[in-house]
């Protein structure tokens, strides 16, 4: 049984926070760069998202920093706003906003995420970590680490990326990727079940430091080495004046601006989505089933933003490559996600130098393995065999995904509720017809659904319609909580016409057996058509 002390699992929290590190550390350097950012900001960043966020978060294994989603919102921002500066501001207030949110509760929201989009959004992000990887993997790091658009902003796509690797692979790098994705295979699937050593010490720790043991030897090799521009570039400062003068801080003369403020909403209502989305996601993932609790999520989100923005670091979500990662490298409590904010704190300070012998090519091998996990062939076999009502919005929400991620998550949804809608359409009663008695007269029960809207008036129409003449119709209401006026009317109506063709109706409800009633309208007590919507148990 799961223990509320998050210390009781440090020894698997430490290793699984090792592995979210060194996923994260090349992730907030590389989403400031494509956000148009200073490096440090994204660091301060992942540093908040770990440390504050995961303390005040609900969430056992969600991981928050800087999102690639928000990307292209905050590069547009900064330039339009004119300057970093004022658009701290906007951090700052979309933290406030989403408190807010969290405080009206808006947090419910994340539960109206179909299974099949959210099971699409893993695996989207999967694939598309998977092929942004590879360039890494080969050396190819004209695109930085946290673009995850599939329209690159070194002008390149996704896949001519990856066309374009042989033009400019590195043969260190790739040599050395090899090397770490070999160790990170030999562990989990070979070594992890031997010793309890093999558990405490994670693979890709190995990974990193045979890495750095690699680099180091070979920096004089010549067509063996890795050059500068394939490792880690955490900015290293001269001194503690240098190091103090990284953080920015908002100008809050343009508090009152209009187009900070509307910069702030965006922030808000992106990365509160974002954040619902993939604590949904998380929440399925974790091997525990524990459910986070999504308006104290939104409150930690906007706690962490403010602080954010406050000393210069980049919006805040939560984001699944790092959560997954958390729970892949088994992870049991938010102390791995706070751990990991530590560790990149410390990096920061005390050996910045090191980990920029770190080669990216190692970490995009660590990338490749959680991608993959996340986009399991299997995934794909398991939702085509649900039916199309889950495969359809799962498959429509992988593909638009790798183009942007609230067009996939956004037209999936969309998918999901139309067909709901269609079901509900489909499943407004249930007919049962028995053959004709003595007297040759068609015997017809129909049992209504419970809730019953306009939406369902053709298909009981169609129905009632098709009715043959001299029928017995059992119209059964028993089970019925909603009855839409729209369906009373066409109840009232059919009434006229079963007159003529000599169609009998009895109806069926907890208030007792009516043979034929003169009105539906008066039985059920309908107030005028302007109140049709309201909610009313009609017995």
């Amino acid at each position: 049984m799961h223990s509320s002390n998050p210390f009781k699992n440090l020894k698997k929290d430490i290793p699984a926070s090792i592995v979210v590190f060194f996923v994260a550390l090349p992730l907030c350097l590389g989403i400031a760069l494509a956000s148009g950012a200073p490096p440090f900001a994204g660091l301060i960043s992942g540093i908040i998202g770990g440390i504050l966020v995961g303390s005040w978060s609900g969430s056992q294994l969600g991981v928050s920093g800087p999102a690639a989603g928000l990307a292209a919102i905050v590069a547009v921002a900064i330039t339009d706003l004119g300057g970093f500066e004022i658009f701290l501001v906007a951090v700052v207030i979309g933290g406030l906003i989403q408190i807010i949110f969290g405080i009206l509760k808006l947090g419910i929201i994340g539960y109206y995420f179909p299974s099949s989009v959210i099971k699409g959004m893993l695996t989207g992000i999967g694939i598309i970590i998977f092929l942004k990887q590879i360039p890494h993997f080969f050396g190819l790091d004209k695109d930085p680490e946290g673009d995850w658009d599939f329209y690159q902003i070194d002008g390149e796509n996704t896949f001519t990326e990856i066309v374009h690797i042989g033009e400019y692979i590195s043969p260190g790098a790739t040599l050395i990727g090899v090397i770490a994705l070999a160790i990170l295979l030999l562990w989990s699937n070979v070594l992890q079940g031997k010793s309890k050593l093999f558990e405490i010490i994670q693979g890709p720790l190995v990974a990193v430091v045979i890495g750095i043991i690699y680099y180091v030897l070979t920096r004089d090799v010549g067509y063996w080495n890795i050059s500068e521009e394939h490792l880690v570039n955490v900015p290293v400062p001269d001194g503690f004046d240098s190091f103090i003068g990284q953080f920015k801080f908002p100008d809050f003369s343009q508090i009152g601006n209009v187009d900070v403020i509307i910069t702030g909403f965006t922030i808000a209502i992106v990365a509160s989505l974002e954040t619902l989305l993939c604590v949904e996601a998380t929440d399925k993932l974790d091997p525990l089933k524990r459910v986070t609790p999504t308006n104290k999520e939104l409150i930690a989100q906007g706690v962490g933003n403010v602080a954010s923005g406050f000393i210069g670091g980049l919006p805040i979500t939560q984001v699944i490559v790092r959560s997954s990662a958390n729970i892949q490298s088994g992870g049991r409590t938010k102390m791995s996600a706070i751990l990991h904010g530590f560790l990149l704190l410390a990096s920061v300070i005390l050996i910045p130098t090191l980990m920029n012998k770190i080669p990216l090519s190692v970490l995009a091998a660590i990338l490749l393995i959680v991608g993959y996990k996340l986009a399991k062939p299997s995934v794909f076999k398991q939702m085509w065999s649900s039916g199309w009502r889950q495969f359809i919005p799962f498959i429509v929400t992988v593909l638009l995904l790798q183009f942007n991620f609230l067009l996939g998550v956004g037209v999936g949804l969309s998918l999901g509720i139309i067909i709901t809608l269609f079901q509900s359409y489909q499943n407004s009663h249930f007919l049962h017809a028995v053959e004709s008695d003595d007297s040759g007269k068609h015997e017809v029960k129909m049992i209504l659904a419970e809730e019953v809207t306009f939406f369902n008036k053709a298909t009981i129409l169609r129905e009632l319609d098709s009715l043959p003449r001299n029928t017995f119709l059992e119209l059964d209401v028993r089970n019925t909580s909603y009855l839409d006026y729209d369906v009373v009317e066409i109840l009232d109506d059919f009434r006229e016409k079963a007159i003529n063709r000599e169609i009998d109706i009895k109806l069926i409800s907890e208030r007792g057996i009516v043979e034929n009633p003169a009105s539906f309208t008066e039985f059920f007590k309908l107030r005028p058509k302007q109140d049709k919507f309201k909610f009313k148990r009609y017995k």
